[in-house]
């Protein structure tokens, strides 16, 4: 079953980022596709244009691409409680 995130709840990634405990580790992947966020984040830490990934990687669009940067933000960017 697979578990639609929808980072920062736009309509134009609602549906990108999947997880499934049965796929890649439950690890988030793209579309329900063995391509992992991080898989595309690696790309982009290298150097690789949005252009250069979708050539790499044909089976991706310029959305699945954005949809795995805004979800990366959407994990790392939440409020951090401490206890007192």
């Amino acid at each position: 079953m697979n578990l639609y995130l929808c980072a920062m709840q736009q309509p134009s990634i609602l549906n990108c980022i999947t997880t499934n405990p049965n796929q890649c580790g439950g690890k988030p992947c793209v579309r329900g596709m063995r391509i992992r966020v991080t898989d595309v984040l690696e790309l982009i830490a290298n150097g690789l244009s949005v252009q250069q990934i979708i050539t790499e990687l044909p089976d991706l669009t310029r959305e699945d691409v954005t949809a795995c940067v805004k979800y990366a933000m959407a994990k790392i960017n939440h409020p951090v409680l401490h206890a007192a």
